[in-house]
């Protein structure tokens, strides 16, 4: 797993071992970036179930001006730091959340916070044949304070496997749907 564009590409980041770490593949991370292009340039982000880092400090890697991570895991987070350090990007840019993202939410919105691109790979759900989705993707697209966290003109990317069938919300218009193996990549933004 690697850094693969920007001001650290090619930067080697470290994940932790175990069953339940998923990092996002490196030619989904290409995909999404790619289609991201200078949209990066100058962007605040929220970087949800950040893990180990890999899109955040893709982001970061690719000019956005601040970021913040949220993660709960305090395992993955000590990856994460660890990712930021020998990536050489400036940890001054970073602010990393380890917390809940839901619980992180109301927070953030009290503060007055908001986000050119709000990005996130949750942990995979079940299957979901014939009933709605109970997934984290899912419950992002539900969640009621997260939409009023994006920026006009911003960007949620969230990620989700295929055999996740998700509702979007009308609170959310969807841009861009990409595909590569499992993974479904999807571009929303609020409607004007």
């Amino acid at each position: 797993m690697r850094i693969i564009g920007g001001l650290a590409a090619g930067r080697l980041l470290k994940v932790p071992d175990g069953i339940g770490v998923r990092p996002t593949p490196d030619k989904v991370k290409l995909a999404v970036f790619n289609s991201l292009g200078a949209f990066l340039d100058g962007a605040r982000v929220l970087d949800l179930f950040a893990g180990s880092g890999a899109l955040g400090l893709e982001c970061l890697s690719r000019g956005a001006r601040e970021m913040v991570s949220v993660e709960l895991s305090e395992k993955h987070a000590r990856f994460f730091r660890q990712n930021l350090h020998s990536s050489g990007l400036p940890a001054g840019l970073v602010t990393l959340r380890v917390q809940d993202v839901f619980t992180a939410f109301p927070q953030l919105a009290e503060a007055g916070r908001s986000f050119d691109l709000i990005i996130a790979d949750p942990p995979y759900g079940e299957k979901n044949v014939g009933r709605r989705s109970t997934s984290l993707a899912q419950k992002l697209l539900d969640d009621v304070v997260l939409p009023g966290l994006l920026a006009t003109g911003g960007l949620f990317v969230v990620g989700h496997t295929k055999r996740d069938t998700l509702e979007i919300p009308s609170v959310w218009s969807e841009r861009k749907e990409m595909r590569h193996g499992d993974t479904v990549m999807r571009f929303l933004h609020r409607p004007s």
